[in-house]
């Protein structure tokens, strides 16, 4: 029962209305408290005079466990065996003790754990799991130290749940199914990618968009956009359906990206990586930035929430489930090689190195369409900061895509050193918002933290996780934002100005929906009839799951209350 002060330090804590007060912190059993008694004795005590002090950070879509997060890391062995930080000049150094998977685009799973906690992350959220591996992407970030964990599964192109759709089941039974798998699977949400595009693809399909009919199931998009947000408001899961929408990186997608955030017939809905889903086709070169018309949406429709996938230059691998359109990248990727697959006629993955180049048009675009976003959306509680790590960039890229939100005449200079062409059809040169310190916590601490229903996470209220970041405050916040003073998981000091002191394990947060269990039965047969796995070992148990997270606590995340809407 000892008790812990964080004195002096200026919170910000916008999920309490605390923006730049001046507090003290309390911290008991790992949850913040009330102030203590008068003289009640304080066994620690942590000086963050003139520091900054946040909830720790939360990426909602990062990904570090399952297949294609693997397939990534072995993809490029020259990435971990290059890395500085894992190999010394002499024997013995090395932040890392020359780790055999320390890279920077796919880190393995022990420094991708510590590089979020030397940043003042202590939760990362997989979006892209498959059902049918869900265990595999358990056990991967169950190795992943100190943050906690969760992951969406992926429906939406699984064989069982187009042909009940397709054959226009009843919806309770499609809800159920839902259900089921967001029960086996131990998920915190559902992720869809290019809505039934992956299964369209193997039937030699090479786009789908949002009202196109799926050559062998006759569904389109649009079918399975409104059937997962309907059930999901149904099952009353927190998240709202994350969508990886139609036509990923095709110029004039801003179309059918606006379309899909109206197939949701004003249900909630997240729209990932919005930034590969902004392109417009004006301009000699037909692509342009549709970051104005996707903003103008998004501030028109309070029930679409979104994050941006900012790009940031340099190498990086992209993995995705979207087979479809990883096929069509594969001739762009650098180096030269790439990785398709497929596992169960559940889902598929599609590896492919690249590198972002500032003197590359398209590039420099994406860039600053991202920025664009970032700073047209009205409410910041509705946008949250991604890289959509690997895909854009490098998660240990967000101190410099603070930088870039909070500092416009760096955001200028960075600007400037772009191809011209790109900065000619850009106005964010126009765009003189700066975000706040309060806004940052926004994006990176409360706004993930609602969005998942993770209501003991992202703030610093009595009751609350001590999950904590305490920054020095610095006027170049990419270096503020790289190393914390202090960063507290759990109560428990884990890192101090850049030096892990400790590696607890994470928890795992997931929910388990109310559904009818008679929709097993469906599921069993099918599973009989096609699978190579037993219906029987599909489903993973609590005591499993703890085993596959090397003893992480459990962190079930409540569904909404039936009262509520």
């Amino acid at each position: 029962m000892s008790l812990t002060r964080l004195r002096g330090g200026t919170l910000y804590d916008p999920a309490n209305g605390v923006n730049g007060e001046k507090r003290d912190i309390h911290i008991r059993d790992g949850r913040i408290v009330a102030d203590p008694a008068p003289g009640e004795t304080i066994d620690r005590d942590f000086d963050a005079s003139g520091m900054i002090v946040m909830a720790g950070g939360i990426d909602l879509h990062s990904h570090i466990g399952g297949g294609k997060t693997n397939l990534s890391r072995l993809l490029l062995p020259e990435d971990h065996r290059d890395d500085p930080r894992a190999v010394p000049d002499r024997p013995n150094e090395g932040r890392y003790m020359r780790l055999p998977s320390c890279g920077t685009c796919a880190p393995g799973t022990l420094a991708a754990g510590y590089r979020y906690a030397e940043m003042g992350y202590t939760a990362a959220f997989e979006p892209a799991m498959i059902a049918s591996n869900a265990r595999h992407a358990h056990l991967e970030m169950g190795d992943t130290p100190i943050i906690d964990h969760g992951a969406y599964v992926m429906m939406g192109n699984d064989e069982l749940f187009l042909q009940m759709l397709a054959a226009n089941e009843d919806f309770e039974r499609l809800r159920d199914y839902v259900g089921w798998t967001i029960h086996s699977s131990k998920a915190l949400g559902v992720k869809v990618v290019n809505p039934g595009g992956i299964s369209a693809f193997k039937f030699n399909q090479r786009s789908l968009d949002v009202d196109e009919k799926h050559v062998h199931y006759g569904i389109t998009p649009r079918d399975v956009l409104k059937t997962l947000t309907r059930a999901l408001t149904d099952l009353r899961v927190p998240h709202p359906l994350h969508v990886h929408a139609s036509n990923l990186g095709v110029p004039g997608n801003i179309e059918s990206t606006i379309r899909t955030m109206d197939a949701a017939d004003g249900l909630p809905i997240h729209l990932t990586h919005i930034q590969f889903h902004s392109y417009g086709t004006e301009g000699p070169r037909k692509f342009s930035s549709g970051a104005r018309a996707i903003a103008e949406a998004v501030n028109a429709r309070p029930n679409v929430t979104i994050d941006v996938g900012q790009i940031i230059f340099g190498q990086t691998v992209t993995a995705s489930g979207d087979t479809m359109m990883q096929f069509k990248n594969a001739p762009m990727a650098r180096p030269r090689k790439w990785v398709l697959g497929d596992i169960e006629c559940d889902a598929g993955c599609g590896i492919v190195p690249f590198k972002y180049r500032e003197q590359s048009f398209v590039n420099a675009l994406q860039w600053i369409i991202g920025l664009e976003i970032f700073l047209l959306v009205d409410d910041p509680w509705r946008v949250s900061m991604t890289t959509d790590h690997p895909n854009g960039a490098p998660f240990t890229s967000y101190p410099h895509l603070i930088r870039l939100l909070m500092d416009k005449s760096f955001r200028d200079e960075q600007l400037d050193t772009l191809h011209a062409d790109a900065k000619t059809a850009s106005a964010l040169s126009e765009i003189d918002r700066e975000f706040s310190l309060y806004d940052i916590a926004i994006i990176t601490r409360a706004g993930p933290a609602k969005l998942l229903g993770l209501k003991d996470r992202g703030h610093l209220g009595a009751g609350a996780a001590a999950d904590i970041a305490v920054y020095r405050d610095d006027a170049n916040r990419e270096r503020m934002f790289t190393s914390p003073a202090y960063v507290f998981k759990d109560g428990e000091l884990i890192a101090r100005d850049g030096t892990l002191l400790a590696t607890p394990t994470g928890g795992i947060h997931y929910v388990s929906p109310d559904y009818d269990r008679a929709i097993e039965r469906r599921v069993r047969d099918y599973a009989e009839a096609n699978l190579a796995q037993r219906f029987e070992n599909i489903a993973i148990g609590d005591d499993e799951i703890c085993a596959c997270c090397n003893g992480g606590k459990l962190l079930p995340v409540a569904c909404f209350a039936a009262s509520e809407t």
